[in-house]
């Protein structure tokens, strides 16, 4: 298997590579991850199951895709395909672990704002649609993204409307969720957001900082929607630093009433969660139902 994924990286970049012992590293909880190195030099290579191969390749695209933006830092995609029983994608190998002080967070805040500046190209009839050209994933789960013009429809029926399908199939009961659903819509009336490249699973545990001081944002879920979806899963898990926000609004300060969108952003990820762990999630995500549902009489 490593010697075909240095075979493939040789080809990709044009210059003899064949690595020394792969040593593992930390690749989440989804995959597999391992450092290849020859001596010059080292890629972040991802595994899984053969079958997750498409995975891969959408990962790879959506990385692709914001570096060509330069705005802010991603391993470059190498290479991906199969190897045996394995899927796999290289990566271009960073030296993480730098410190993420206020200067860095800052910093990282002016960069995601240029990267949100980035929209689609109009369709057929000059309307600028949300969505991608292909399906993706979040962690492990499908991740709709059919073309669609109104942002609140897409919220409805490709974010929280298939992940509280796949809820449902779990054994989950949401409370209200049909009544709900039918309101999104509603919800988002007022907003008239922009297509924004989005990085799509933006937590801590996705960002970083280089040893030289310089951000990075990695394990990508993108796709073109409303900006403020980052910025909300940012606060997910404890939040990024002041600077971070102070940074952004720097460059693209977040529109009136982001506050109340964020629960129902951040709804996706905690039925995400729920559709990959279980657990408490199933109740949290009840939580937040009821209460967009309370603040919207």
């Amino acid at each position: 298997m490593w010697n075909q994924i240095c075979e493939h990286i040789t080809t990709a970049t044009s210059h003899t590579f064949t690595a020394n012992n792969p040593t593992s590293v930390g690749g989440g909880c989804i995959n597999q991850g391992y450092r290849l190195n020859d001596g010059d030099r080292s890629y972040f290579v991802k595994l899984n199951s053969a079958s997750q191969v498409a995975m891969f390749e959408a990962e790879a695209w959506g990385v692709q895709q914001m570096w060509e933006t330069q705005t802010i830092r991603v391993p470059k995609p190498i290479c991906w395909g199969t190897a045996g029983n394995s899927a796999y994608i290289v990566l271009e190998w960073l030296e993480l672990g730098g410190r993420s002080n206020s200067q860095a967070m800052e910093k990282m805040g002016r960069q995601l704002a240029r990267l949100h500046q980035w929209t689609p190209q109009p369709d057929y009839r000059g309307y600028q649609q949300f969505g991608w050209d292909i399906n993706n994933t979040i962690g492990s789960t499908p991740q709709i993204n059919t073309w669609t013009t109104d942002w609140g429809e897409f919220w409805r029926d490709h974010r929280i409307g298939y992940q509280l399908k796949l809820a449902r199939r779990r054994g989950g009961t949401f409370e209200n969720s049909d009544r709900f659903l039918d309101k999104i819509p509603e919800l988002l009336s007022g907003h008239h957001p922009k297509p924004a490249l989005v990085h799509g699973d933006l937590w801590g545990g996705n960002a970083s900082v280089t040893h030289d001081g310089e951000p990075v944002i990695f394990d990508p879920a993108a796709y073109f929607g409303d900006r403020e979806v980052d910025i909300a899963m940012t606060e997910v898990f404890g939040g990024f630093s002041p600077a971070f926000y102070q940074g952004y609004n720097q460059i693209y300060p977040l529109d009136k009433g982001y506050s109340r969108r964020k629960i129902l952003y951040n709804l996706y990820h905690i039925l995400n969660h729920f559709n990959l762990f279980g657990g408490s999630y199933g109740s949290q995500a009840n939580q937040m139902i009821q209460q967009i549902l309370r603040s919207s009489v």
